[in-house]
């Protein structure tokens, strides 16, 4: 140590720092000092790395669980047409994205045939939960609804933009007219109306008189639409 401290004076005298013997050893003090940090840093950064490690891994882990535990729409009723993701947590053989048939059911396997049809997301997630329970343990169920087919309504005819729309719970005739873009030039306004599908293959027709309307006169003819409907503009 004693030899240290001479050879650091004697470099110093040599290079003409002209260091005195108390400033040699404040600067020993100091480099020692310095290089116990960096030993000390090293195994805490190593210990922080390997926290933050360890918690980043643990989000990955519970990730999953997460999302089987988000339940999907509760007020939503799955109709014919409706595309379901079906999601069984660690269970790939199981999870699938089916379509729901006309007749209103589904198949799974395990599960075999059930109506989805009528039912909520949430409700149809506690029927599976169910009938899974006898194969596997504590199964969590998510059922997501991919494409709402059966929600949807038809706008024809003499609008800016006809075709298929999704149906919200409250969307009247005005309401889809609108969604559509209007009235094309020379529509027939006074002369629109709104066809229903009945269960036995025959249509219920509902007429809407645009002019009236909005003048308020017949507002009944401002009929809630219900899934299927068709808006015909003349």
């Amino acid at each position: 140590m004693e030899r240290g401290k001479g050879r650091l004076a004697r470099l110093m005298r040599g290079r003409g720092l002209g260091f005195r013997p108390v400033q040699v050893l404040t600067l020993l003090a100091a480099f020692s000092a310095a290089g116990w940090a960096q030993s000390e840093a090293k195994p805490a950064d190593a210990k922080a790395a390997g926290s933050a490690a360890e918690e980043k891994q643990a989000n990955q882990d519970k990730q999953p669980s997460a999302q089987a535990a988000a339940h999907s729409d509760s007020s939503y009723v799955i109709g014919s047409d409706d595309l379901l993701a079906i999601n069984v947590w660690k269970e790939p053989e199981v999870s699938r994205t089916v379509p729901v048939r006309s007749d209103g059911k589904i198949s799974l396997p395990l599960v075999g045939e059930l109506m989805a049809g009528g039912q909520t997301p949430l409700q149809l997630e506690r029927e599976i939960t169910k009938r899974l329970e006898n194969y596997i343990s504590e199964p969590e169920v998510t059922v997501i609804v991919q494409d709402s087919k059966s929600r949807k309504i038809n706008i024809l005819g003499m609008v800016a933009r006809p075709g298929s729309y999704l149906l919200t719970g409250t969307t009247t005739v005005l309401d889809a007219i609108a969604m559509a873009g209007g009235f094309k030039d020379f529509a027939k306004q006074k002369a629109v109306y709104v066809l229903r599908p009945n269960d036995d293959g025959t249509e219920k027709r509902f007429a809407f008189n645009y002019k009236d309307v909005i003048k308020g006169k017949n507002p009944e003819q401002n009929i809630r639409l219900q899934p299927r409907d068709t808006v015909v503009v003349p």
